[in-house]
């Protein structure tokens, strides 16, 4: 018999990593791939590989893909296991996941899965980005993603940054999720882009959540308020480096673990000089 959890997956246009991400979960007893219109077939192909497709509109000013399914859905499990495309369910951690939800007393309302980034091929165990704690399976109705202010409703459907908010107890599995996040230095440079964009005109919030709506973990606030605090500094680019490759040791990673952190540092001049142009004056 199949695990009793729901799988949720939203996507957008990712062909190249949908059928790999439902395979992972075919242990599960249903899958969900919310699509915010994909046009390169990842809804078709899903279907095909067992999925139950629900397309998605986001309307400015409303809920995004994650709270919207997480609100509107009716997931038949108790439990629902929230990844990504580029993500993977290993086999020992899909045992462990099968071990929690059996128990009739649930310790906690959700549980944190640790994740190894895999970038140009290689696992990055360095660089700060392990280990890498996603609160990803939590009970239905006893969580929701935070509601960050969107400035510009053109950025549209853009989830990067939003944490889970959780009324109730959060565990930590052992055993680690894959991640694929990009296919190569073209892939990181046009994702970054977009996200550096969405940074800049976003980079001054910070969570206030409303009483009854769960909270968010320390760590989670403590990385945040670090990086707010940095980007006051001069040059932020070159301290995210230093902060990367040197201090959270990076270079163990070889010339991977390099480029990985020297793209870091780009990224973060990036957001640096988005927000610098969009305060000076046109001439």
């Amino acid at each position: 018999m199949r695990a009793k959890v729901s799988v949720l997956i939203p996507a957008q246009n990712e062909a190249a990593h949908i059928a790999d991400c439902i395979r992972s979960v075919a242990w599960t007893d249903e899958v969900v791939v919310v699509d915010s219109g994909s046009t390169d077939g990842t809804a078709e192909i899903a279907r095909k590989c067992g999925a139950t497709v629900v397309p998605f509109v986001y309307v400015p000013g409303g809920p995004k893909k994650k709270n919207w399914s997480l609100e509107s859905l009716e997931f038949r499990n108790r439990w629902i296991l929230i990844l990504d495309a580029d993500e993977r369910i290993t086999a020992p951690l899909a045992g462990e996941i099968e071990t929690v939800v059996e128990q009739p007393t649930p310790r906690h309302a959700g549980y944190y899965i640790n994740r190894r980034l895999f970038f140009l091929g290689r696992w990055i165990r360095h660089a700060g980005y392990y280990p890498s704690w996603n609160l990803r399976l939590i009970q239905r109705g006893m969580g929701r993603y935070e509601r960050i202010p969107d400035p510009d409703p053109a950025n549209g459907d853009n989830e990067v940054h939003e944490h889970v908010l959780l009324d109730g107890s959060a565990g930590y599995l052992k055993e680690p999720m894959d991640h694929f996040a990009y296919s190569g230095i073209g892939s990181f440079v046009e994702k970054h882009n977009r996200y550096s964009s969405w940074e800049a005109q976003a980079g001054r919030w910070y969570l206030d959540p409303q009483p009854g709506h769960g909270s968010m973990a320390v760590h989670l606030r403590l990385r945040r308020a670090a990086k707010r605090i940095a980007r006051t500094l001069p040059f932020p680019d070159l301290a995210r480096f230093v902060f990367h490759y040197v201090l959270q040791a990076g270079f163990l990673d070889g010339a991977e673990g390099y480029i990985f952190c020297r793209l870091l540092a780009e990224y973060e001049f990036l957001i640096w000089a988005k927000q610098s142009a969009s305060r000076i004056a046109p001439i």
